[in-house]
């Protein structure tokens, strides 16, 4: 990964020896280093192990009716919804005690489709607007984060349903930027610790 990578060359930099500073390594700390930095996909398996549902655990509990409306709520409804919840998007369940997902309705598609055309929020249903089932980009709790930041990256979309046969969770672009930083961050540490030969 492109940030990972730029966090090992700064390693490199950063700690290998020079003139400037004096700094000596003694031959056995340095072969750890290099051993540490031969293998880039190494670096980068805690991306593919770190899930989804690690994710949304971090996020806390939350309540998933706080993350749909239904296909025949109002669009100001919805709005209404995510405003007072402070989210960018919900998921679009089927009428019925399945919350079978239906498709996603977010803060774009009203500026697009509502406000833009002068539509009203009050008499369009959810439904007319939000993007479809079979167009809908979805994970599911098992995905690993970099599989949901490549779809979202791929598809330009800014949030994704975590759906496991019904909606159980949203994550947004946001939530994946820090789960990767975190990562990264954990990823230095690591490499600095092998440098100062904590691990043999």
């Amino acid at each position: 990964m492109q940030g990972t990578n730029r966090a090992v060359a700064i390693l490199r930099h950063a700690l290998h020896p020079t003139p400037a500073n004096g700094r000596v390594f003694r031959p056995q700390k340095l072969w750890r280093f290099r051993c540490a930095l031969s293998n880039p996909n190494a670096v980068n398996k805690s991306f593919e192990s770190t899930t989804v549902a690690d994710v949304l655990k971090s996020k806390g509990d939350v309540d998933p009716s706080l993350l749909w409306c239904r296909t025949d709520d109002t669009v100001y409804e919805a709005v209404k919804h995510m405003t007072e919840n402070n989210v960018g998007s919900l998921a679009v369940v089927k009428p019925g005690l399945e919350k079978l997902v239906a498709g996603i309705i977010t803060e774009r598609d009203y500026l697009k489709k509502i406000i833009v055309q002068g539509r009203s929020s009050k008499t369009t249903k959810v439904e007319e607007i939000m993007t479809e089932e079979n167009k809908l980009i979805t994970v599911t709790s098992d995905s690993s984060i970099l599989q949901a930041m490549r779809l979202m990256i791929a598809n330009q979309i800014r949030h994704v349903p975590v759906v496991d046969g019904r909606i159980v969770g949203m994550i947004s672009i946001v939530d994946v930027v820090r789960s990767v930083v975190e990562q990264q961050q954990e990823e230095m540490e690591h490499l600095n610790d092998l440098i100062r030969g904590k691990y043999y």
